[in-house]
Parts: structure tokens; C-alpha cells; sequence
């Protein structure tokens, strides 16, 4: 699970920035803590369902995480004097009613698994039902939080300038 943690954080720090990567891997850290931590505090037994529903809580969060970060990183294209809270909350605004219209279907989904699904998928399906309740939250709450507490800016976004090296192979 560390390994796909660090693979998630290169792929995204590639992707947007580094910022966003470390983001992106506390609000992961966070959802397997919470839905770890919950199973373990009530003693529910551990076993390789249960783990596949952490390793989907963890693809399912950093969909949610990505969607949100997207928003923020076009919002400093569109909103250029607005400051670095006010973007925030503008792209969580704008991607709440979305967030919230998934959270809440696949919710439906994994409830209708716990009362119909029987005892082979109650491990599942609870520690996947306390992940997207966890996945939500901190997408929301924690993810955006790094980024103010990283202090994210508009010359973070910037490509790196040309060096003027590069070689024209146009005829």
C-alpha cells in the first residue's frame, strides 16, 4: 500500500505539482487511518476483502481529490486576482454538488451491499462505506488545506521557462 502511495505521489506531482501530490497522499493517508482505525477500534476482521476495499477507498479518494484540485488549477488561470482561500473556495463550490451527487449514490450502492450482500461482503462492504464517507470529507476539508498550508501560487502552475537550447528541426 506505501508503494502505490508513492508511485500515486510521483504520478501526481508529475502531473499537477508537487503541492497538489502531497495534497493528494495526506488526504489518502487520512481515509485509510479513519477506515483502519474504525474497523480496528470495533474489531472487525481484517481480511483480503477488507483490503481491497482500502486499496479501492484509496482509488475512489484520489478520483474525488483530483476532480477538486483540477477546479482549483483552472481557477488560477480564470481568477487571477483572486487570492489563494478565495480560489479554494470557489473550486470546492464548484465541485460540491458533484462530489456530493457521488458520495451519496455510491453510499446507496454500498448500502444496498451490507443488507442484501450477507457475511462475505459485510468486511467489505462496511470498511468501504466508512472509506467514501472518509474519502469525502478530506477531499473536501483536508486536501485543500495542505495546499494553503503549502501556500500554493500562480507561479507554482507556471511550466518552467524554455532555455533557448532546445533545437529547431522545423524545415
Amino acid at each position: 500500500m506505501l508503494m502505490a502511495l508513492v508511485g500515486i505521489m510521483i504520478y501526481l506531482a508529475f502531473r499537477f505539482q508537487w503541492k497538489f501530490g502531497v495534497g493528494a497522499i495526506v488526504s489518502l493517508i487520512h481515509d485509510v487511518i479513519v477506515t483502519v482505525g474504525i474497523l480496528a477500534y470495533f474489531q472487525i476482521t481484517f481480511d483480503l476483502t477488507v483490503l481491497a476495499a482500502v486499496l479501492a477507498i484509496i482509488g475512489y479518494s484520489l478520483n474525488d481529490t483530483i476532480v477538486v484540485f483540477d477546479r482549483v488549477r483552472e481557477n488560477f488561470r480564470v481568477l487571477r486576482k483572486a487570492s489563494l482561500i478565495e480560489n479554494i473556495n470557489i473550486s470546492t463550490t464548484q465541485t460540491l454538488l458533484r462530489t456530493m451527487a457521488t458520495s451519496i449514490s455510491t453510499l446507496l450502492a454500498i448500502a444496498a451491499l451490507m443488507i442484501f450482500g450477507g457475511d462475505n461482503l459485510w468486511g467489505f462492504s462496511l470498511a468501504l462505506f466508512i472509506g467514501v464517507l472518509a474519502g469525502t470529507y478530506s477531499s473536501i476539508y483536508i486536501a485543500n488545506v495542505v495546499l494553503i498550508w503549502l501556500n500554493l501560487n500562480s507561479e507554482d502552475l507556471i511550466p518552467p521557462a524554455a532555455t533557448g537550447k532546445e533545437v529547431d528541426d522545423r524545415p
